[in-house]
């Protein structure tokens, strides 16, 4: 039956891609919310078309306001739950892309747009490693429901909708929204604002969201030379703009913001500002107390423990208006730490520099153990069909593996792949999104016949 799982797959590959861009071509960016519609018309659209999808492959589906939607198969009182989410990150600058954001191109073996592997490539692929075993006439003694979020990106109030609509939680399941061999360990995800109510002597607007390292910071306004200068002597790049400068960084994923391809446009400019003498009290935060240091050793020295690594601190955006100062971070804290050391620490040292901190978002770490069920199943799969090291890792990712007591992050980026999420030109190679699909199947199956 595993080989005839794998080859179903493969069966299925033409119209799982067709699938796949035709979501990639809803723009489903979060935007202001209307009447029916709780994140805006291009998410509500996405979900539409996706349980529209699910409905076509055989699926019982369920729409709900706008804030979620389900898909289930089999019969039976256990639940296996599969959680993705469709909405996406802003895609930034245009200029940033060589290939659309929401076109869906494929292009060298690879399929390019907004994403394509965070998370809808992989929400698609799984749905669609059920659909082979379905036209296997594998039998279902299990439900499997596929549980579609629209607000991952932000705060989760898709998940809490469910949630407060007493919807049947699942038993035990997983979310294609990270990586192999699998995340059973994640950090405690905290947003916050630093806000001062006081006019700055610039105007600024950078950044797209909390969990993105900004990959740009453009600046046209006062003291403009001494800034260059100050950007040269800091061995930051930056290009020249007709109106000002565009500070150059590299745009990862917060929750890896110190790794050493993170480079955050934002801090890089407000150190030059500071250097500069430009005043404002939030630039004087950002580049005294933080820095390049995305650990954040100012605010909590030496935050790590051995199941999950590091503190990460990431500042993604920053907004200076003629009226109050706002910097919008996310914060990744390791499993074993206690929230409250940090947000008193952060709350003292922002009090310093005339900054009010202001909580936005807060997700409790998770930890499945390597002995639950759930963990082994997948593991032995992943081994099987990779013949690669199966020890569970952790992240300081937020992925919707906090929303069940018994869920884990697993795939679909395999180890050594590029991580695109939340970049320009997000892709996924093709042959690798068909591997993980199969996985899936397989996953799934064993699932069903387990416990």
């Amino acid at each position: 039956m595993k080989l005839q799982i794998k080859q179903k797959v493969m069966e299925l590959q033409n119209e799982m891609i067709t699938s796949i861009v035709e979501c990639i071509q809803i723009p489903s960016v979060i935007s202001e919310a209307k009447e029916g519609f709780p994140f805006g018309e291009n998410i509500d659209k996405a979900l539409r078309h996706t349980l529209k999808m699910c409905e076509s492959l055989g699926f019982r589906t369920v729409y709900k306001d706008g804030y979620y939607g389900y898909a289930e198969i089999g019969e039976g009182e256990e639940l296996i739950g599969i959680l993705g989410h469709l909405d996406v990150v802003p895609e930034g600058e245009l200029e940033s892309w060589d290939i659309p954001p929401y076109e869906g191109v494929i292009k060298d073996e690879k399929l390019y747009g907004r994403g394509t592997q965070d998370d809808k490539g992989p929400t698609i692929a799984a749905i669609y490693a059920v659909k082979a075993l379905m036209d296997l006439g594998v039998k279902f003694d299990k439900r499997v429901r596929f549980i579609f979020g629209t607000d991952e990106e932000n705060l989760w109030r898709c998940i809490q909708k469910y949630s407060k609509n007493n919807e049947e939680i699942p038993n035990y399941g997983f979310t294609p929204d990270s990586k192999f061999p699998m995340i059973n360990a994640e950090k405690g995800l905290l947003q916050a604002l630093l806000v001062c109510e006081e006019e700055s002597s610039v105007n600024l607007k950078l950044g797209n969201a909390f969990n993105s390292v900004p990959d740009k910071a453009v600046y046209n306004d006062i003291s403009l030379e001494e800034v260059k200068i100050e950007l040269e002597k800091l061995g930051f790049d930056y290009t020249t703009l007709e109106k000002g400068i565009c500070v150059i960084g590299t745009g990862v994923h917060s929750q890896v913001s110190d790794s050493k391809d993170a480079k955050n446009a934002i801090s890089r400019l407000c150190m030059a500002l500071n250097k500069a003498g430009v005043k404002s009290k939030a630039i004087d935060f950002i580049a005294e107390v933080i820095g390049e240091d995305a650990n954040a050793n100012n605010i909590v020295e030496n935050c790590k423990d051995e199941v999950s690594g590091n503190l990460t601190f990431n500042i993604g955006k920053l907004e200076l208006t003629e009226e109050k100062q706002v910097i919008s971070v996310d914060i990744r804290i390791p499993v074993t730490f206690e929230k409250e050391i940090v947000v008193n620490n952060l709350t003292e040292k922002a009090k310093a520099y005339g900054l009010k901190y202001e909580e936005y978002d807060w997700l409790k770490s998770i930890y499945v153990p390597a002995d639950n069920f759930l963990v082994k199943t997948l593991r032995a799969v992943f081994e099987e069909e990779t013949g690669l090291d199966s020890t569970p890792l952790s992240s300081g990712g937020a992925t919707y593996a906090r929303a069940l007591d018994n869920c884990v992050a697993f795939g679909a980026v395999f180890p050594n792949a590029p991580k695109t999420e939340h970049q320009p030109n997000e892709y996924v190679v093709i042959d690798d999104l068909m591997h993980a699909a199969q996985i899936y199947g397989l996953a799934v199956y064993e699932l069903l016949e387990g416990k």
